[in-house]
C-alpha cells in the first residue's frame, strides 16, 4: 500500500475521478511516494498539456489558489497554476519545457509516453515513470534525487 495519509489519498482520488478527459500524471514527491520511493510529500504536482492545465483549473474553479498562466524560470517554463484539494496545494504544470544548455527550449514534454499507472484503493492513478523522472532530474543537475529515483526504478 502506498505510504500516503488520508489527506493525500483523498486529493489524488479527487483528481483521478474528475480528470478522465484530461491527459495528466502526478509528478514530484507524491508521485514518488506512490511508486515506493521513501520521500515525504509536501504537496501534489500534476503535469499535463497547456490545454490540460486550463481544463484542470476550470474543473476546480472554486478552489483556485493561483490562476493558470504561462511563466518561466531560468530552467523551466510551463502553464503554471495551483488549486487546493482536501487542504493540500495541488500545483498544475502544463506543457513543461526545459531549457537546453545552449539557451533554447526543448519542446513541451509529452505526458502519455512517460506515464505509468499505480493502483490507489482500486483506482488507477497516472504517474510519470521513475525512469523518466530520474532522467529529467539528471538533466536539471539534481544528481542526488536522480540517483534515488533511478535506484527505485530498477525495482
Amino acid at each position: 500500500m502506498p505510504p500516503l495519509d488520508g489527506q493525500y489519498r483523498d486529493a489524488i482520488e479527487t483528481l483521478a475521478a474528475r480528470l478522465d478527459e484530461v491527459p495528466w500524471a502526478l509528478t514530484g514527491s507524491a508521485s514518488f511516494a506512490l511508486q515506493g520511493v521513501p520521500v515525504e510529500p509536501d504537496d501534489i504536482d500534476v503535469q499535463t498539456t497547456a490545454a490540460g492545465a486550463y481544463a484542470i483549473e476550470e474543473a476546480f474553479a472554486d478552489r483556485v489558489l493561483d490562476p493558470v498562466s504561462h511563466s518561466a524560470t531560468e530552467r523551466i517554463a510551463s502553464h503554471f497554476g495551483a488549486v487546493e484539494l482536501h487542504g493540500l496545494r495541488v500545483e498544475i504544470m502544463g506543457a513543461v519545457q526545459k531549457r537546453r544548455p545552449d539557451g533554447t527550449w526543448e519542446p513541451p514534454v509529452e505526458i502519455e509516453p512517460h506515464r505509468a499507472f499505480v493502483d490507489l484503493d482500486g483506482r488507477s492513478v497516472p504517474v510519470l515513470s521513475l525512469e523518466y523522472e530520474a532522467d529529467a532530474y539528471e538533466r536539471l543537475g539534481r544528481h542526488e534525487r536522480a540517483e534515488l529515483l533511478a535506484a527505485h526504478a530498477d525495482r
